[in-house]
């Protein structure tokens, strides 16, 4: 095995005897692997609530910028909250829950890797902790707080709950 990768135990161990079926990164690719989901997820981390900038601001049309937003509402990402400007019809603005904040890492990890690999020496935004002003890096831990690399990653197979 590449020292490079995480080490599947027991029955996984047999990678073609089991189904990826519910696999949670295949899963999770099914609601946000667009490249649409996730620049409107960016653009919901960056503040924006109105469909009208949604598909201005991520370049798509607004029949796919609706398509989306209503895939991210319904899988609970998004939530959609009704305002009304005086004179106007009631219309929807889209804020996060938290299963969406939830998924800020992932984002900003993709911001960080793209940073590191595809900036092509042009100069990028940093993120940055307001409170204290260092940069803000997405890391893997343990629960305990020690940085595990990938060669430590041990994945179990699921325990089934006693009776």
């Amino acid at each position: 095995m590449p020292e490079d990768a995480v080490t599947l135990q027991g029955v996984l161990a047999d990678r073609d005897a089991w189904s990826t079926a519910n696999c949670p990164v295949g899963r999770s690719m099914e609601l946000i692997g667009t490249r649409s989901a996730m620049l409107l997820m960016r653009e919901a981390y960056y503040g924006t609530t109105r469909f009208d900038d949604f598909a201005r601001r991520v370049g798509v049309t607004e029949a796919v910028a609706a398509a989306r937003l209503r895939e991210l509402t319904e899988a609970g990402l998004l939530r959609r909250e009704p305002y009304r400007e005086p004179g106007q019809r009631t219309r929807h603005e889209y804020r996060l829950t938290d299963m969406g904040r939830d998924l800020a890492p992932v984002v900003l990890g993709l911001y960080q890797w793209g940073v590191k690999y595809l900036a092509g020496g042009r100069p990028m935004p940093r993120l940055r902790h307001a409170d204290c002003g260092s940069d803000v890096h997405v890391t893997v831990t343990c629960a305990e707080g020690h940085d595990v690399p990938l060669r430590e990653v041990d994945v179990e197979p699921a325990r089934r709950p006693s009776l």
